[in-house]
């Protein structure tokens, strides 16, 4: 059975971390070995691996592409788990998710499966209310956290709803756009909006969409327990994957100055 213990260890320190997004089954399961080996070493302390889905409504053309690539080649759940077994022989893996995938599979098979292959918690970023004392249940008897993903818009008085059998994290969106967005942010706004989800919740709080570069990583970093990136290294996997690793030292770089502070904000 997995263990969330490494990925609360890891957040709760005092640095914010770096969590890198790898779509699985893109690439051959030896290749797809080699790039988490690769991006482990280059300064990831957390993989999010995601499972390919048809329509991911919150993704922009890249992940996207990334994913239609996946699920042409087929046998996508076990090459997802594969990866999974890989990511958290390296480090803290969660696997990131749409509703559709687990209702196809099965809340229960999916949430055993992809604990026996060692991730920490499984992130359903889209999971329908109606849904989620079936999935919360399916995750915990399974020994899995469940992060939820907390919108922009979320009010106030909707916030305790939002965050309700949450574990593991909540992931307040950097950018209301879609994954890949390349435009401002603003932090500001992030900064408050994070200040009111730890008002409501103890749980740490990772963020991601729309921190494209190192230095917006940086200015992110104050605010949260862990940055997630992933567009910047899936196109290069996609493309020529040697900058992948370089890519990735570059943001693990962006963030060590932000040790001391992430919890203080």
């Amino acid at each position: 059975m997995a263990t969330a213990h490494p990925l609360h260890t890891l957040l709760a320190q005092p640095s914010c971390a770096l969590g890198v997004f790898i779509p699985a089954g893109v690439h051959e399961p030896d290749v797809q070995r080699r790039q988490l080996d690769h991006l482990a070493h280059a300064g990831a302390d957390l993989f999010e691996i995601g499972l390919p889905c048809a329509n991911p409504a919150l993704d922009g053309r890249l992940i996207r592409s990334a994913y239609q690539r996946a699920l042409v080649k087929g046998n996508v759940l076990d090459r997802t788990a594969r990866a999974v077994a890989h990511a958290a022989s390296l480090r803290p893996t969660v696997v990131m998710t749409y509703w559709d995938p687990v209702r196809r599979h099965g809340p229960e098979r999916l949430a055993r499966l992809l604990a026996d292959a060692g991730a920490a918690g499984i992130m359903v970023v889209d999971l329908p209310r109606s849904e989620a004392l079936r999935w919360h249940h399916a995750a915990h008897d399974a020994g899995l956290s469940t992060p939820q993903l907390i919108p922009r818009a979320t009010t106030d008085a909707d916030l305790p709803s939002a965050i309700e059998g949450a574990s593991g994290w909540l992931y307040a969106p950097a950018s209301d756009g879609l994954t890949g967005f390349q435009g401002p942010l603003d932090l500001t706004a992030l900064e408050a909006f994070t200040r009111r989800v730890r008002t409501a919740s103890a749980l740490p709080v990772v963020s991601g969409v729309g921190i494209s570069s190192p230095d917006l990583a940086a200015r992110v970093a104050p605010l949260v327990d862990a940055v997630v990136i992933g567009t910047p290294i899936v196109q290069a996997l996609l493309s020529d994957p040697a900058p992948a690793a370089a890519a990735t030292a570059a943001f693990a770089q962006a963030l060590q100055p932000s040790i001391g502070t992430a919890h203080d904000a």
